[in-house]
């Protein structure tokens, strides 16, 4: 185990180094240059030239790529562009309101994916589990942004049941509880909308792998001595049914990352994923390069959870 864990995080680490070197070049040969933000009719060569200097820009490229893997490597990312602050600095506030919007995504798909999809399997090939089927096919289809955009126009506009943007309300009675409650009404929505394709995507693996497990010899003989069905269905059936979306969980961490860019972006949630956005717009280069560094990390780690787990679960799996 030791032996696959270390091959795994070699190649890891690999991954992670290309996708670094790569990305730092595809944005250097992106147009525009950051110090174009700056240009005022007024200012003169001398500025601009001092400017550049200190952004790091009048330097060859190959000396840029030299500082920036050795900022990586000593976890400083340099400073932003932008505004004008440590990159680190930035991420440690971004990544946990990242976080709290991600692990309540991912807690919300485990539990209503799970529930979905064990009905559907017990009420297979009913109206009941057509009518689930289609609808989570739906939620699977579904644009996020659209999704982000419906549910706003509906649940803020129209019903005015759950707020629309941001983390916090501009004013908020005093008192933990109060606090809370008003963290949980602004993350309802944006939490939904990240969840929504990974609920179809947990609900229709269990339903396939649950109505697959229910029709094994074990589990009639399970019936057949007269166990409870409900014993039966949650003690053996689910159990073994579950085991291979375990190894898929490690996956859901970089699409969540992801797809969480554009749903902070819509609902204002300062998070990682709107700061990488605005960055993007910005030309911040330190910005950009570490929310790329941030992503790869992300993709590599789930991978690497993935397969870990699968290895755990499935003994015959070999490195």
């Amino acid at each position: 185990m030791i032996t696959y864990l270390a091959k795994r995080i070699g190649i890891s680490l690999f991954i992670v180094f290309g996708v670094l070197s790569l990305s730092f070049a595809l944005i250097h040969m992106a147009p525009g240059d950051p110090s174009s933000l700056y240009i005022r009719p007024d200012i003169d060569p001398q500025t601009m030239a001092s400017l550049r200097s200190q952004m790091g820009l009048d330097q060859p490229i190959w000396r840029q790529y030299v500082l920036w893997i050795q900022q990586v490597c000593s976890g400083n990312f340099g400073i932003s562009f932008s505004q004008q602050r440590p990159v680190a600095e930035i991420l440690a506030e971004a990544i946990p309101n990242t976080l709290q919007l991600t692990v309540a995504a991912f807690l919300i798909q485990l539990v209503l994916g799970t529930l979905l999809g064990v009905l559907t399997a017990i009420k297979h090939n009913t109206k009941l589990d057509f009518s689930i089927s289609s609808f989570l096919l739906f939620l699977y289809s579904m644009p996020g942004f659209w999704l982000a955009l419906m549910a706003v126009l509906v649940f803020s506009l129209k019903l005015g049941w759950l707020p629309s943007s941001q983390m916090q309300s501009l004013q908020i009675a005093d008192g933990a509880w109060a606090q809370l409650t008003d963290r949980l009404r602004h993350l309802i929505l944006p939490a939904g909308v990240l969840a929504a394709p990974f609920v179809a995507h947990t609900a229709r693996f269990i339903r396939g792998s649950l109505s697959e497990v229910l029709q094994q010899d074990y589990i009639r003989t399970a019936y057949a001595f007269g166990i409870p069905a409900r014993k039966v269905l949650f003690k053996y059936a689910l159990k073994n049914a579950v085991l291979p979306l375990a190894s898929l969980f490690g996956f859901y961490l970089p699409f969540l990352l992801g797809g969480a860019v554009i749903t902070e972006y819509i609902f204002a949630w300062p998070g990682f994923g709107r700061i990488t956005v605005n960055a993007i717009f910005a030309h911040d280069f330190p910005m950009i390069l570490a929310g790329n560094f941030i992503a790869a990390l992300a993709v590599v780690i789930g991978n690497l959870i993935s397969d870990l787990v699968s290895k755990a679960v499935d003994p015959r799996i070999r490195g």
